[in-house]
């Protein structure tokens, strides 16, 4: 994925939070969102790919967009932010998810 990422997302009825956003090749990809953390005074995504569940969770930051009603999402490079995000999830949704 780009490091900016379209956000065409929507919220479906019964509670679910499902999002599309479009890849830098211009493929639509589909996601639950299964919670947001905030740490160290930014905001991220947890979000379970919905067509692929075997790809395991995506983390992406969640940050205001130029564009009015929209939030932009980008992609993390820093392996040590993904797994400190990673375990703030963890801690703070424990019990919710099965998660290794």
């Amino acid at each position: 994925m780009s490091d900016i990422i379209e956000n065409n997302s929507e919220e479906l009825e019964d509670d679910e939070n499902y999002i599309t956003l479009t890849n830098d090749e211009g493929e639509d990809v589909s996601f639950e969102v299964i919670g947001t953390v905030e740490y160290e005074e930014r905001l991220f995504a947890v979000l379970l790919p919905f067509d692929d569940e075997e790809e395991g969770l995506v983390i992406l930051e969640i940050v205001e967009s130029e564009e009015e009603g929209f939030d932009d999402f980008l992609a993390v490079e820093d392996e040590e932010l993904l797994e400190a995000v990673y375990n703030e999830f963890k801690k703070n949704y424990e019990g919710d998810y099965e998660l290794e």
